[in-house]
């Protein structure tokens, strides 16, 4: 009789274990109960000067500890080229977003140009905040590229609602940026290539196919992303850019800066952040992995981690590598061991 009623003990703490378990994977795969699910995607209302739009957002994982919103770059690339993410966050169990920032291809695209500034961007990434319900006891800020710049502009004025913030591969500088692709990156190049790169510069010819076959092997292939087959990922996001609008604020080539972040530098106030934030560089990257070593000594509480065989796309060509620091980051913070 004895041994019957341990059996029923249990039989009867297996079933409210396996009970409890469907409840949080129901919990999980809930998006919003009162409305028709689409796999975690959301359009989200974003108020700007000039009228109200939508942009795209997809969910994945129920967190209430850690939610991270990634930021592509560009401007006006799109998330699918941070898909990467995935595998590594589901894993850990986060609580993501990915998100297509206004103007990009899943999002709206209005035409009207004095939307395409930095500061009004960070109004947008606040707004997505608020509509994703975390605050600053659980919200990332994930950015690569221009969406490190944006998420060090929205650093500087939002870090009351931040839990922590992630630079991935981009420089505090638009201006050292352009210098180290001139002195360092290009002086890497054949003279020949080189010369004929900066022949089409000069007049300008940016849409000349020749421009584009010179770049590609001799530049991208080097410093954007090292994979021998670049990842489908990758691929769409390429085909899907908005070049409007990438051609306006970041100009016509990723070697060097123009456009309306040309000038663009904060540097001088990477002090005023005070929350836990992780700088990304890499070895082969566009931008210069001492600066980016130098900028997670300028924050209040910075951490640097280097990809040694990484380039601007780090999450891609040193996969394990920028995964498991990007991870380990997130975890400490959240563990308040930063």
């Amino acid at each position: 009789m004895r041994y019957i009623s341990i059996f029923l003990l249990i039989l009867l703490a297996t079933s409210c274990k396996n009970e409890e378990q469907v409840k949080t994977l129901s919990k999980y795969f809930t998006y919003d109960q009162d409305k028709i699910e689409s796999a975690g995607v959301k359009m989200i209302p974003i108020k700007t000067p000039v009228g109200e739009f939508k942009v795209w957002t997809k969910r994945f994982g129920n967190n209430p500890k850690i939610k991270i919103l990634l930021l592509h770059g560009g401007p006006a690339m799109t998330h699918e080229y941070m898909e990467c993410f995935e595998t590594f966050f589901q894993r850990e169990g986060f609580e993501f977003y990915e998100y297509d920032q206004l103007g990009s291809y899943y999002s709206d695209q209005p035409k009207d140009s004095s939307l395409w500034t930095t500061e009004r961007f960070v109004e947008e990434v606040e707004q997505v905040r608020k509509a994703i319900n975390a605050d600053k006891d659980n919200f990332y800020v994930l950015g690569n590229s221009w969406g490190g710049i944006l998420a060090m502009e929205y650093a500087l004025k939002y870090q009351q609602n931040l839990k922590g913030l992630l630079v991935s591969n981009m420089m505090a500088s638009a201006p050292e940026y352009g210098k180290y692709a001139d002195e360092v990156l290009a002086k890497q190049m054949k003279p020949e290539v080189l010369s004929e790169i900066r022949a089409l510069e000069a007049k300008k010819e940016f849409d000349n196919p020749r421009y584009m076959e010179l770049l590609l092997p001799n530049f991208y292939k080097e410093h954007l992303c090292r994979l021998e087959e670049w990842p489908d990922g990758l691929n769409r996001a390429s085909k899907h850019v908005n070049g409007e609008i990438y051609t306006l604020m970041q100009g016509p080539s990723e070697f060097g800066i123009s456009g309306r972040l040309a000038k663009w530098d904060i540097k001088n106030r990477l002090h005023e952040i005070t929350i836990p934030t992780l700088m990304i560089g890499a070895k082969y990257d566009t931008m210069d992995p001492k600066a980016m070593e130098e900028q997670s000594k300028l924050v209040k509480k910075g951490r640097y981690l280097y990809c040694p065989n990484g380039s601007h796309l780090a999450m891609w060509d040193d996969q394990k590598v920028f995964m498991n620091g990007v991870i380990q980051f997130i975890n400490d913070v959240n563990l308040e061991k930063t």
